[in-house]
């Protein structure tokens, strides 16, 4: 099966690498940081994957950690990073590593939270020894809080030689959303940090999809409609539809029903494009076509709050994560529109910052925009 993600996404791939590029040719002296955000299912995970495999140089080191299904414990990250390592050489407390590692034999007595974030900083440092390394973050919103701030904390570590490669959900979605918020936030202000919001695809690359998977044949219009419907540009969901199809003849997406669980809400209309004439060009990196649905007008305000329907699709806009570039182009207005409407948001929610705004919307429960 094709990397269907990686369709409409060459210009976040080439961010990704210029950011490494720039980080080996010693053009940064501290570490360097790139977020993506996005909706479940967008592609963030294979997006880092395909754009750690092309890399060059290669990295000397990858530290990957993801957070448990489950409950998650403190220091998820770094214990899914040390897993199957030699670390009988780190000059490192052997209780404070056991306990770090997730350890069957950590004793029950442990560091104080400073001291042990501080040994934490030292365990990844001396992994990345002179590096270049690449820390990759998956799934950052499902994190604990322990791992939200060792994360944090290496962002801004001085002479750290790797790349934070971060994937995350929309602050709003995360286990601690007040931290999590403040996290990006902090990886935002990293000087050179990338930061990409992935949206759905359109129906011109769901167009190039088909075509790539069903070689020789150029899909209808119809077809290209129903299954960017059917999917609602998502990436995952796409690939489900064309596996659970696997061998059969294109038609085969419009006749068989999508498993029960894939069920995702159509996009809004939009014309796509007419699949017997060339393919449209793809549109700028992050760009969302059609599109997304708007964060409702309707959505209960706190009293004196008196937002209007555009403030509060910006706001849904800096809940996730999106810079005023982005905002623009999600919403289809210009950046200094966007910017008058961050600068009433934050006189109306009394906010000092855009973090403060995003963390106010949380704190009132207003309903995220969707990628």
């Amino acid at each position: 099966m094709m990397p269907v993600s990686m369709v409409g996404r060459a210009g976040e791939r080439a961010e990704l690498d210029r950011a490494w590029s720039t980080l080996t040719r010693g053009g940064r002296p501290g570490p360097a940081v790139a977020v993506l955000t996005g909706a479940a299912g967008v592609g963030k995970s294979l997006l880092v994957a395909a754009a750690l495999d092309g890399f060059a140089p290669r990295p000397a080191v990858v530290l990957s950690g993801v957070a448990r299904v489950h409950s998650p414990a403190p220091y998820d990250w770094l214990a899914a990073a040390l897993s199957g390592r030699d670390t009988s050489r780190l000059d490192l407390p052997p209780d404070a590593l056991a306990w770090l590692a997730q350890q069957p034999t950590a004793p029950r007595e442990r560091y104080a939270p400073g001291t042990l974030l501080r040994l934490a900083v030292r365990t990844v440092r001396l992994l990345v020894g002179a590096g270049p390394a690449v820390l990759v973050v998956e799934d950052l919103h499902a994190l604990d809080p322990a791992s939200l701030n060792l994360v944090g904390e290496l962002a801004t570590a001085p002479d750290l030689p790797a790349l934070l490669l971060v994937a995350s959900r929309p602050a709003a979605d995360a286990v601690a959303p007040d931290l999590a918020a403040r996290v990006l936030s902090r990886f935002c202000g990293v000087r050179g940090a990338v930061r990409q919001h992935l949206g759905p695809l359109g129906p011109a690359e769901v167009a190039e999809v088909l075509i790539q998977v069903y070689e020789g044949t150029r899909p209808s219009r119809r077809l290209v409609t129903a299954v960017w419907r059917r999917t609602g540009g998502n990436p995952y969901v796409l690939m489900e539809l064309l596996a659970a199809h696997s061998g059969q003849r294109p038609d085969a997406l419009l006749r068989r029903p999508l498993p029960e669980y894939r069920g995702t809400p159509a996009p809004r209309t939009a014309s796509p494009p007419d699949a017997a004439s060339p393919p449209a060009a793809a549109p700028p990196p992050g760009a969302v076509f059609p599109p997304a649905a708007a964060f409702p007008h309707s959505a209960a305000l706190p009293p004196g709050a008196e937002l209007t329907g555009r403030e509060v699709e910006v706001l849904a806009c800096l809940v996730a994560g999106m810079s005023n570039k982005q905002a623009a182009r999600e919403l289809g207005i210009s950046v200094r529109t966007v910017t008058v409407h961050v600068s009433n948001l934050l006189r109306k929610t009394g906010s000092a910052s855009r973090t403060e705004a995003a963390l106010w919307a949380v704190r009132h429960r207003l309903p995220a925009r969707q990628a």
